[in-house]
């Protein structure tokens, strides 16, 4: 096939082109012959990093281990490398140490050389020591009791409620064995040795009795009142101001003289003589109710006058039948014997009891006063 002259000028490079592709070759090999020295990659410490180099030589043909910054590195001298050694064995480690246990002292007074210097007591171990100062003995019931705070409410035989604390220093009894904090239960009637603890500000118990049944008591007095349905009686007791109730059940024993009697024989105006055991203020279970004296009963005296009063007709005569003082009224104007009475005579006297007092029937001088 034949081209033409114009195709052929057409594929035939200008010289503008040739010009052009010269200056482009030139640029590169110019490029490539001054670039810099490689760098190392993003993120790598500019230093070399400290670690364990190989004992063996690098051997020709291999890459040499260490770490190189921008140029090879040549090989450690021996005093260059045990340098390199003592200079990490001076810097620190990053990793934390274990911590190790150690023993405190936090009062140093309480020890010396080791041994303590005080009377035996561990401030940190031991309980404290017990308050000082007196003990007063409170008898009770429990109406509340708190065993995790060790706390108790008792309400008093006399009137009040005490909040009383207790802790393992507190001694607790049951029936004269020793117990634990268990034995308190509510509505136990106890007996407590109690201190004043100014540390806690509060009623310490140092011994609690529990279930100790009540100690008997003894009265004298005049029957007030006898209420047979609900089988209590109300003594006027020569001692207290204000009347004692008491309680009778089945176990209770009543005498009149020598004979045995039951509650109705039990009046009022009654001079008796009650053992009973104190259950509350001013009340208590009567177990023996002993009549001394019945309205109309009469009475033979024997003994002294201690006290005489002829104008209001009153004497006093210490009786040897039970070597008890008793006051006896009588009439001066019916008594032969006015002239003769005095202090220190001995009389025998018959007399009548009704109610009230007694009152005298006959009046034997035995023995004139010296």
């Amino acid at each position: 096939m034949r081209r033409s002259f114009k195709d052929s000028k057409l594929m035939r490079p200008s010289p503008f082109s040739i010009l052009l592709a010269a200056l482009v070759l030139t640029a590169v090999v110019c490029a490539q012959s001054n670039s810099p020295a490689p760098k190392q990659a993003s993120g790598a410490p500019d230093t070399p990093i400290a670690g364990p180099q190989s004992s063996n030589p690098s051997k020709p043909g291999t890459l040499d281990q260490t770490p190189a910054s921008g140029t090879a590195k040549a090989a450690s001298s021996p005093e260059t490398k045990e340098k390199e050694d003592a200079k990490d064995a001076k810097e620190p480690t990053t990793a934390e140490e274990p911590q190790q246990p150690k023993t405190v002292i936090l009062d140093s007074s309480a020890t010396s050389s080791g041994v303590l210097a005080t009377d035996g007591h561990d401030p940190i171990l031991d309980s404290p020591p017990l308050p000082d100062g007196k003990t007063t003995l409170v008898g009770g019931v429990v109406r509340d009791v708190d065993h995790v705070r060790n706390r108790m409410t008792v309400a008093v035989f006399g009137g009040g409620r005490w909040k009383v604390g207790f802790d393992e220093r507190t001694h607790i009894f049951r029936n004269g064995a020793e117990t634990t904090q268990l034995a308190i239960k509510k509505g136990e009637r106890i007996y407590v040795d109690t201190m004043l603890d100014k540390s806690r500000h509060e009623v310490f118990a140092r011994n609690i009795r529990v279930g100790v049944s009540a100690i008997p008591a003894d009265a004298d007095g005049q029957i007030v009142d006898v209420d047979p349905k609900r089988q209590t009686l109300l003594l006027r007791d020569q001692i207290g101001a204000s009347p004692v109730h008491f309680s009778v059940n089945s176990e209770t024993r009543i005498i009149h003289g020598t004979r045995a009697a039951s509650l109705s024989d039990v009046t009022p105006g009654s001079l008796v003589h009650v053992q009973f055991s104190p259950d509350r203020p001013n009340q208590g279970l009567a177990r023996e109710i002993t009549i001394v004296a019945a309205p109309g009963s009469t009475f033979t005296f024997v003994g002294k006058l201690t006290f005489l009063d002829m104008h209001r007709g009153l004497l006093a005569l210490q009786n040897v039948l039970d070597d008890k003082n008793y006051e006896i009224h009588f009439n001066p104007a019916r008594t032969d014997l006015k002239d003769d009475l005095a202090v220190g005579t001995e009389v025998r006297i018959v007399a009548v009891f009704d109610g009230p007092k007694y009152t005298a029937q006959t009046i034997v001088l035995t023995k004139p006063a010296e």
